[in-house]
């Protein structure tokens, strides 16, 4: 018999996989410090994981890991290091939350564009019409959207803004032409040059030393007045401080966030009093539908890895 931890709750859907099949029992560890965890972990096969962290002075603790399945796509919470060293695998959710992050983009595009927040502000002190025609909107429609980085989310992304009419651009080494242009979109070398020919942006890559305040103020000044930028993908891809300052200075349209450097967001971050930014907490993948296909396909990583059938999509190679 497997034992398997559920570091913080997933959805009932993915605990009933293991209720169901008597090879494996579980615990759900909702207390994720440190002391507890090194505590608790040493008597577990297998762990799912989603925003805590395991780093090498948890896991050094936990001789019989052999498996980490991640509730998401991200892994930079995980000492990668460790992980090849000791030969244990990582594992993703690969297809379950695309779709949810996609309209997630889809809907802060529209509410940026439609200035949603505004209008709604202005009803609500009694204004109605007074302000509306001062209140500037602008279409989706014929404009150039770039997408940087085209995995599972890019490309349902991509449908979704095809369907407005817009001629989308890729930024993607990985993803070869022919594969982008399949899809509908355009293939682009040079981020700097396509972000100023964009209307709008969306961020889905990793956050690396590469990419790290890959989106910073000199580039602000580079883009459209009237571009929209919205980050789902990592904090720390968009420097926050020059996002701000970039908003302020009217070098952009508006802005969406996602994701932040420091999670939970910081008090004293100058984003949380400013208007032209939406804010969310990490929450793309909150559907109802969208959880519980993560946590239905949380707990079938790690069945199939014990059963030696895991889909190597699913596998973070090391």
């Amino acid at each position: 018999m497997y034992k398997i931890a559920i570091i913080e709750e997933i959805h009932q859907d993915g605990i009933n996989l293991l209720e169901q099949n008597s090879n494996y029992e579980y615990e759900i560890i909702k207390d994720v410090s440190e002391k507890n965890l090194i505590e608790k972990l040493p008597a577990f096969d297998g762990c799912t994981l989603r925003v805590s962290k395991l780093d090498e002075q948890i896991l050094k603790h936990c001789p019989k890991l052999k498996v980490i399945s991640r509730h998401g796509v991200g892994y930079d919470n995980v000492d990668l290091k460790y992980l090849k060293k000791n030969n244990i695998s990582l594992l993703i959710t690969a297809t379950a939350n695309a779709v949810a992050v996609a309209e997630h983009v889809m809907t802060m595009f529209l509410s940026l564009s439609k200035s949603v927040q505004k209008y709604d502000q202005e009803v609500r002190d009694g204004n109605f019409k007074n302000n509306a025609k001062k209140i500037k909107t602008i279409e989706l429609f014929n404009k150039n959207v770039l997408i940087l980085g085209f995995g599972r989310i890019g490309k349902k992304l991509i449908e979704r803004c095809l369907s407005f009419n817009t001629k989308v651009y890729v930024y993607d080494p990985y993803v070869e032409k022919k594969i982008i242009e399949q899809h509908g979109g355009i293939k682009v070398d040079s981020i700097n040059e396509a972000l100023k020919i964009s209307d709008y942006v969306s961020l889905h890559m990793p956050l690396t030393e590469e990419t790290k305040n890959l989106i910073n103020y000199k580039i602000f000044k580079d883009m459209k007045k009237t571009a929209i930028i919205v980050n789902t993908a990592r904090g720390g891809i968009i420097n926050e401080v020059d996002l701000d300052r970039a908003l302020n200075e009217n070098l952009i349209f508006g802005a969406a966030l996602d994701v932040f450097l420091n999670e939970p967001i910081e008090i004293n971050n100058p984003l949380l009093t400013n208007k032209k930014v939406i804010l969310s907490p990490h929450s793309a993948t909150f559907t109802d539908e969208c959880t519980s296909r993560m946590g239905i396909e949380t707990i079938k990583n790690i069945i199939d890895f014990f059963q030696k059938k895991i889909d190597k999509s699913m596998l973070v190679k090391l």
